[in-house]
C-alpha cells in the first residue's frame, strides 16, 4: 500500500492542477498576465507532485485518479465560479468517475508495488 504522503502529494497534485484550470479560464486565452502566470505555477507544481506519486503508485492508476478527481473538481468549480451549469447527465457521469475512483483505491491490487 502506497504511503500517505504519496496520497498527500496527490491530492496536493490535483488541487493544483484544478486551480491552474480555473486559473486559465480566468486568463481569458492568456490575456490576463497574473491568472496566466498562475496557471503556470499550479501547472508546474501539479505535475511535480504527480510524478512524486509514480515512486509508489502505477502511472495508470496515479493518472487515473488525478485526471478523475480532476474532472469532477474542475466542473464543481466551474458551476460555483464561473457559472457553468451541469445536466443531470454530467453528475450521473461524474458520479462514476467517484465511483470508479473509490473501488480503483479499495479494491484494486494494481494500486500498490
Amino acid at each position: 500500500m502506497a504511503q500517505l504522503s504519496t496520497y498527500a502529494a496527490l491530492l496536493g497534485a490535483i488541487l493544483l492542477e484544478v486551480a491552474g484550470t480555473s486559473a486559465l479560464q480566468a486568463s481569458h486565452q492568456f490575456t490576463r498576465l497574473w491568472p496566466s502566470l498562475t496557471m503556470l505555477a499550479c501547472y508546474v507544481g501539479a505535475f511535480f507532485l504527480l510524478s512524486l506519486t509514480l515512486r509508489e503508485i502505477p502511472v495508470g492508476i496515479s493518472y487515473a485518479i488525478w485526471s478523475g478527481l480532476g474532472i469532477v473538481l474542475i466542473s464543481t468549480v466551474g458551476w460555483f465560479a464561473f457559472d457553468q451549469k451541469l445536466d443531470a447527465p454530467a453528475i450521473a457521469g461524474m458520479a462514476l468517475i467517484i465511483l470508479g475512483v473509490v473501488i480503483i483505491n479499495l479494491f484494486s491490487t494494481t494500486a500498490s508495488h
